[in-house]
């Protein structure tokens, strides 16, 4: 005999889908930490209180002048992941460092001392104007012709690499998915204009037994607030920053940035690199007000001239530096006084 089975049934089981996706997971977290019912796990770390942030050098960084690179440098491997030419070279000291060349070299530098200077893990990253490998390839896949005969190399970031790499994190799927700390995080990315925020970009690294969180590619920063055409203004460009928008939305409860925006429609000419970024547009969307104004109050602890030498350590001019840092510096305004 056939029973009519009730609509109630389908919905459900379509509840049931819903309650295991990821995503309906993330929003269920995120609405327990506005009621404080969350905290981020033990095991697992994004972000760590910055008590001595007012005296934090900004100029040499994470890294510390310590560990500021030095000496003669010799070609290891080039690297052929992401869009920007990178080579591994080795130290004197058999310490090695990956070698980044283009646009990305000078905003990546500044973003890794802003990023760490609140609190959040970051790349031991330097800019070095004129840098010397020995022993480099004839031919390079990419930057060839940003590399002189004699293995002079002008321009370049060098990345500290001593960490291990465990994994990528992905801003839907993660341990802190509605805490004040990864919120604070995605409004800082809207400070800095950081719109390339793919999953991909994003590392886990181990240290002390820890799973260490990190925005591990911070070179899409200080220029436009998406992928935009020519490429040159949406990265450490002065006038790009200065005249994009920075909030799109506040409401009673809550704030909408705009970074990371919609790639530019020229960009469709490659979907694949275009699609991963389309959708991108909600890590800047619904941060409450409360978690956006305490980014702001901890930008607000930085000193003029430490968010400048932050800029003065990418080889950036006296006056690019002040510009800049006056752009940083009403965004910071306009948190603390949400």
């Amino acid at each position: 005999m056939y029973v009519k089975k009730s609509p109630f049934t389908h919905l459900s089981f379509v509840f049931i889908l819903l309650t295991m996706c990821p995503i309906t997971r993330s929003v269920a977290r995120e609405k327990a930490a506005a009621a404080g019912t969350i905290a981020a796990p033990e095991t697992a770390v994004l972000w760590r209180d910055p008590v001595d942030i007012a005296s934090r050098d900004l100029f040499y960084g994470p890294g510390g002048k310590e560990h500021v690179p030095q000496g003669t440098f010799t070609f290891d491997k080039e690297d052929l992941k992401g869009t920007n030419p990178k080579f591994v070279v080795r130290g004197e000291d058999g310490q090695k460092w990956k070698v980044k060349l283009g646009i990305e070299a000078r905003p990546e530098t500044v973003a890794s001392r802003i990023v760490w200077a609140v609190g959040y893990y970051a790349d031991e990253d330097y800019f070095v104007s004129g840098l010397h490998v020995n022993g480099m390839p004839e031919h390079l896949h990419r930057g060839q012709k940003m590399i002189g005969p004699d293995g002079s190399v002008p321009n370049a970031r060098l990345k500290r690499e001593d960490k291990k790499k465990t994994g990528i994190w992905r801003w839907r799927q993660d341990p802190f998915s509605g805490t004040r700390e990864l919120n604070g995080l995605k409004v800082l990315m809207a400070v800095i204009n950081n719109w390339d925020l793919k999953d991909v970009n994003n590392a886990v690294y181990k240290e002390d037994g820890r799973d260490v969180y990190y925005v591990s590619d911070l070179g899409a920063s200080f220029g436009t607030p998406g992928r935009s055409w020519p490429p040159r203004k949406a990265k450490g460009d002065l006038d790009s920053y200065t005249q994009s928008k920075f909030i799109r939305r506040v409401t009673a409860t809550t704030v909408d940035f705009e970074v990371p925006a919609r790639p530019r429609f020229v960009y469709w000419v490659d979907p694949k690199a275009t699609w991963s970024r389309v959708h991108l547009g909600w890590i800047g969307r619904n941060i409450p007000r409360a978690d956006a104004r305490w980014m702001g109050q901890l930008l607000a602890r930085l000193s003029a001239n430490q968010i400048r030498d932050a800029f003065r350590a990418a080889g950036y001019s006296p006056e690019e530096a002040n510009a800049f840092a006056a752009v940083m510096e009403r965004r910071i305004a306009a948190l603390t006084n949400l």
